[in-house]
């Protein structure tokens, strides 16, 4: 019986080892790259080592720095289909002519964690002997949210200086909250929620960006509002800051919400000011999460 358990707990130990194991990939330099997620297009890695915080400050009334800049390594991997899109999205099909030769690509990135930016540096594409096939310089500035690929790359990287839970929240399955919902007397449903991951308070403002579903009687969607916006807690009044809107007819397009960007108030009495209540809540009951590398 004993030497039955003792093997049994080696096969564990040696079960629960090879799953460490397999979420590290060694490159040819000796490099760790750290698994992160995969699909049947992608899969994303990063290196632990390489992460780097490039600027700080020193905060008043503070002992310690505060990082402003983050610089790190990214890895994607290409499946067929991954690396058909990723051709067609980068426009370099005359390049790279056929997606089979695609293998994996290399990244150097800029994060800053105090307002949600991600920024390639460069990036280079590889065969899969590692030889280059193509790459480029520096890329634009943008804003992490749940619709952008390199979200998992932005929470790995600032979780490995600030060690806050970012990639916990991502994938915790309460990320999304129920700001309001109603139904009209006509069947018209409407649903708002709010992503906790891009929570950010400054001053009375929560930041954070929210999705607006508005279904039919009949259940199919009518239209989605995928916006950022700034809810001034204690005044009760909110502003869109950007978005998009899809519909059936048209797609996706910028997000004109009529007010120009302003303020406007937020109705007594509306399925809204449920969601200011919600809101209100959630931001004094994680105030250390949602003042998270604020500079102030």
């Amino acid at each position: 019986m004993r030497t039955m358990m003792r093997r049994t707990a080696g096969l564990l130990l040696t079960f629960l080892l090879s799953l460490t194991v397999c979420s590290v990939a060694f490159a040819d330099d000796g490099r760790a790259w750290v698994w992160l997620s995969s699909n049947d297009k992608y899969s994303k890695f990063y290196a632990p080592a390489s992460v780097h915080v490039s600027k700080s400050v020193m905060p008043s009334g503070t002992t310690e720095a505060l990082a402003t800049e983050i610089t790190a390594e990214i890895k994607t991997s290409f499946s067929y289909e991954g690396a058909e899109e990723t051709i067609r999205n980068y426009k370099i099909g005359h390049v790279i002519t056929n997606p089979a030769q695609l293998a994996y690509s290399v990244a150097q990135v800029r994060v800053v964690p105090q307002s949600r930016l991600l920024q390639y540096i460069g990036e280079t594409f590889y065969d899969a002997e590692g030889r280059v096939l193509w790459s480029k310089d520096m890329g634009t500035e943008k804003e992490m949210n749940s619709q952008q690929f390199d979200e998992e790359f932005y929470a790995a990287i600032v979780d490995m200086v600030f060690r806050q839970g970012e990639m916990d929240r991502l994938r915790a399955d309460d990320r999304w909250i129920l700001l309001w919902s109603d139904e009209s007397a006509s069947g018209i449903k409407t649903r708002v929620t709010a992503d906790t991951s891009t929570m950010r308070r400054t001053g009375d403002n929560l930041i954070f960006w929210a999705w607006t579903e508005t279904r039919g009687a009949d259940d199919k969607v009518l239209e989605i509002k995928f916006d950022k916006r700034a809810v001034n807690l204690p005044q009760g009044t909110e502003r869109i800051i950007t978005g998009r809107y899809w519909s059936p007819s048209s797609g996706w397009q910028p997000l004109d919400d009529g007010y120009e960007g302003a303020y406007r108030m937020i109705a007594q009495e509306s399925p809204e000011e449920r969601g200011l209540i919600r809101l209100r809540a959630f931001a004094d009951g994680y105030r250390t999460w949602v003042s998270r590398y604020q500079l102030k």
